[in-house]
């Protein structure tokens, strides 16, 4: 073979080369008009031996995102306005190939409400403060807050910034946008206004705890429950402690998933904070309560469940707002259905960690037509509104308001304990 040939030869090699290098892009399109975030989908081949290193995106000749392989699937927040874009993969050869796609991102219509926090609990008057922004040429006109469907406030511009005051409750509010064009935008905001009711504190510390046992599967409670169950509390605990007066809850015992509750009546019937309410004026008129307290472990994960509870017993309904934190049994929270008698999962995760302080804070109402609402659930700063609504129960004369906390044993019944301190029940 002359050298004129191989060099022919070798060319013609490069170009196939070349030519089996490309990037395919399925997403945006070429000249596309679209909002942020922009979806870029593309997949590349090379005529490289050892395959495809690489790919990325660049806009207006800057990198801004980068995946190894063949194949590229993400979302851009990319600004208002026309952009230059390019889809590039490069080979395990040093080769590279690319594909322009030109884009246009139009402005948005949106509310950014910066308080209150969705989900959040807050004291009234509620600060509500939002900004808006329209694809309207002529602008935003007014902004508004709706509470439970009706307009209670407007005010002209692409600002808000008032307090409005609401009663004790959960509320479904919406911050709305109107614009000079007649279109609008909205988003919903979810608050629970505490009450100016009054709280129980410390009531770790407090007298009018009660432990009995529970064996599955019925789970009816005992106090002579022999050794399959056994139990203690210890008051007035410095350390570990966040007050100077925690409380140390230990269960053990020899007989699998058996149970320790810990009640305490606080109104009503044998009440341990001297409010009988001999009257029954106080707990009829009861329709909020919040339960918040810390709870310590140097070995969470020996506990099937943790169990926190609040009950209000009147006119033979009976309400148990019941919160199970599956730890063992599958780290996520439930709430008790009062008719069926079971647990129901919210998907909410409960993930406490050993060797710290967990903070817990539930809210829960009692409707004017006397459903039970599970409103949210907060554990370590995470709060998650649910928004459950279960019937009551008919509990004959009971009368009463009591606090409950529960630990469940694991498949070895292993013992461990568990601190509570800074244990609160508001209510109103």
């Amino acid at each position: 073979m002359n050298c004129q040939n191989l060099i022919r030869i070798t060319c013609i090699l490069t170009l196939g080369a070349a030519a089996f290098a490309s990037v395919n892009v399925n997403a945006p399109g070429n000249g596309a008009v679209l909002g942020s975030p922009v979806n870029y989908v593309a997949s590349a081949t090379t005529g490289c031996s050892k395959g495809v290193a690489s790919m990325g995106v660049y806009v207006d000749n800057q990198l801004i995102y980068v995946v190894n392989g063949k194949t590229l699937n993400t979302n851009l927040t990319i600004g208002a306005g026309s952009h230059n874009t390019v889809v590039e993969e490069w080979d395990y050869c040093g080769g590279a190939s690319y594909t322009k796609v030109a884009i246009t991102v139009r402005s948005q219509s949106g509310v950014n409400v910066t308080s209150p926090a969705d989900g959040s609990g807050v004291s009234s008057p509620v600060n509500y403060a939002a900004t808006a922004t329209s694809t309207c040429a002529q602008g935003v006109a007014s902004m508004g807050v709706y509470v439970n469907n009706k307009l209670n406030y407007v005010v002209n511009g692409a600002k808000l910034n008032t307090s409005i005051t609401l009663s004790a409750g959960a509320y479904d509010t919406v911050v709305q946008e109107w614009d000079r064009c007649g279109g609008s935008a909205y988003k919903h905001v979810k608050v629970t206004v505490n009450g100016s009711g009054k709280s129980f504190t410390n009531l770790q510390a407090s007298g009018g705890w009660k432990g009995y046992g529970e064996y599955p599967p019925k789970y009816d409670i005992c106090t002579n429950c022999g050794g399959g169950v056994t139990w203690s509390m210890g008051q007035h605990v410095s350390s570990p402690s966040l007050s100077g007066n925690a409380t140390k809850f230990s269960i053990g015992g020899t007989h699998p998933y058996s149970d320790v509750l810990w009640t305490n009546p606080l109104i009503g019937t044998y009440s341990s904070q001297g409010m009988p309410d001999s009257d029954h004026k106080i707990i009829p008129n009861l329709h909020g309560f919040t339960y918040d307290l810390y709870f310590f472990g140097t070995n969470l994960e020996l506990s099937q469940v943790l169990e926190f509870d609040i009950n209000q017993y009147f006119n033979s309904m009976g309400f148990t707002w019941g919160h199970q934190c599956r730890i063992a049994g599958g780290h996520q929270f439930d709430v008790w259905d009062n008719v069926n008698w079971h647990w129901v999962p919210t998907g909410v995760p409960c993930n406490p960690v050993s060797n710290s302080w967990n903070h817990l804070t539930l809210e829960v109402q009692r409707t004017p037509d006397n459903k039970l609402r599970y409103h949210s659930i907060s554990l370590n700063g995470k709060t998650t509104v649910i928004d459950k609504y279960f019937p009551p129960f008919g509990v004959g004369n009971w009368y009463g308001v009591t606090a409950n906390y529960q630990m469940d044993g694991n498949y070895k019944q292993a013992a461990h304990s568990v601190y509570v301190d800074k244990f609160s029940l508001t209510y109103w």
